[in-house]
């Protein structure tokens, strides 16, 4: 299991799309993406780095390992 890497709101963004998420609303600083098969929502913080907390949160809600998303980037 590799350890997480520290990127942007917008490259987390550009990463989740490549499988599938669209952007759904924006409302400030945070984007919500949607997924429609399998049915998921994910909310991005667009700021400079994303905390390890967060994103590690992202990544499990989207279904996918640290290794996956890692590649998607």
């Amino acid at each position: 299991m590799s350890k997480l890497p520290i990127i942007s709101g917008k490259e987390c963004i550009k990463a989740l799309e490549k499988i599938g998420f669209v952007i759904f609303r924006q409302r400030g600083s945070h984007i919500t993406m949607v997924r429609e098969s399998p049915q998921c929502q994910v909310t991005i913080p667009n700021h400079k780095t994303v905390a390890k907390g967060t994103l590690s949160a992202i990544i499990k809600r989207a279904d996918l390992s640290i290794d996956e998303f890692i590649k998607l980037l």
